[in-house]
């Protein structure tokens, strides 16, 4: 008898347990799993927007580019890929180029949905790479994690398919389909991308990119370390060291800094000190392009030397130059007007991007595409 009691007790305790952790908040179901898991697990932050915000340009400039030299540059960075192994850093660049929306004519090249599915959905991901293959996502305890640098089946940089799929449109409640088979949305990816983040990580630029498109008008968050994380810590990351290191010749940091900047112009989430620093270093970049530039329109991988860069050239290969002068017209793009180089400069820069990329050949276009699908 006193077994039985013992026992109906412990089932009473355990649906009761069970009851008040059905109905208690995402973040005390946090609390309860730390104790539970040794898997770490911050607070969740509460995403305000089913959609990412957008960054437009604040110019209209029509006559830059014709129409034909328009569609000829579009055509060169068509997604149009050989379906087997395909490089998923190769689709997250089509993909924010295009857009989650696009929709083409041709059947083998990839719409904005087939990209995203490749993307999110493991299932579409062994058509291309089997079973054998490391997954582009990976199902943890806490949420939904990309796998990255090791192999060409993974994405090649920390965050950047949360980066380019956010930039190219997706939508919060966007599906999710893990090798497990279980189903969770892009806000799970978010939300491990937040947990998972350290800024002494050497590559911070797609991280600032895509928490800066979600999170608006939050501000602070915290680490899987248990330590606050803030847009102010982002943009100071972002400008520390050489300008020239990081990847692209360290044009990505600049275009994250100024996709910051304007967020801040409308969500106020950089103190106004950062904020400050923020465009200072921004013009001090804008000053350098300007001495940096060559007569025929292009940008050098060493843009940072300013002038010392065109009296003293270093040897090249036309990828770097391709490189560092996409980039830059990029982040000039949503810079505002006080930011640009002499207008000629930007003229002359993209008329020497347009006539270089419609130069290239279809063999030439799939190993440059990665940084060509900038220009578009």
């Amino acid at each position: 008898m006193k077994k039985f009691a013992f026992w109906a007790f412990q089932i009473v305790v355990l649906a009761g347990f069970g009851i008040a952790y059905g109905v208690a908040s995402p973040n005390i179901k946090n609390e309860i799993a730390d104790d539970l898991s040794p898997s770490k697990r911050t607070p969740i932050i509460d995403i305000p927007r089913e959609v990412p915000l957008r960054v437009e340009s604040l110019y209209d400039r029509p006559d830059m580019v014709s129409d034909e030299d328009l569609a000829a540059v579009l055509w060169q960075v068509r997604p149009k890929f050989e379906r087997k192994e395909l490089r998923p850093n190769l689709v997250e660049h089509a993909i924010r180029a295009w857009s989650v929306h696009a929709e083409f004519r041709d059947p083998d090249v990839l719409s904005g949905k087939q990209m995203e599915d490749f993307l999110l959905d493991h299932g579409t991901f062994i058509l291309s790479w089997g079973e054998s293959a490391s997954p582009l996502l990976q199902d943890r305890p806490t949420g939904v994690g990309v796998n990255w640098g090791e192999y060409r089946s993974n994405s090649v940089h920390h965050d950047h398919m949360l980066a380019c799929i956010t930039e190219a449109g997706a939508r919060l409640d966007s599906p999710v389909l893990l090798p497990s088979q279980r189903q969770l949305t892009l806000e799970n990816v978010i939300h491990e991308a937040l947990r998972d983040f350290q800024l002494d990580e050497r590559e911070t630029e797609w991280s600032a990119m895509a928490f800066g498109l979600w999170l608006p008008p939050t501000k602070t968050w915290r680490a899987i370390n248990g330590r606050e994380m803030s847009f102010d810590l982002l943009a100071q990351r972002l400008m520390r060291g050489y300008l020239e290191k990081g990847v692209c010749s360290g044009t990505h940091r600049v275009y994250s800094l100024m996709l910051l900047w304007r967020l801040d112009q409308e969500f106020d989430i950089l103190s106004e000190d950062v904020q400050n620093e923020v465009y200072a270093h921004l013009e001090l970049v804008r000053d350098l392009i300007t001495e940096s530039q060559f007569e025929d329109g292009h940008w050098p991988p060493n843009w940072n030397e300013g002038s010392t860069a065109v009296e003293n050239p270093r040897e090249r290969e036309i990828r770097s130059e391709i490189i560092a002068t996409g980039h830059h017209l990029e982040w000039l793009s949503i810079a505002p007007i006080e930011l640009h180089p002499p207008r000629e400069q930007i003229d002359k820069a993209a008329q020497w991007i347009i006539q270089t990329t419609k130069q290239q050949t279809p063999e030439l276009i799939l190993q440059r595409y990665t940084f060509l699908s900038h220009v578009g």
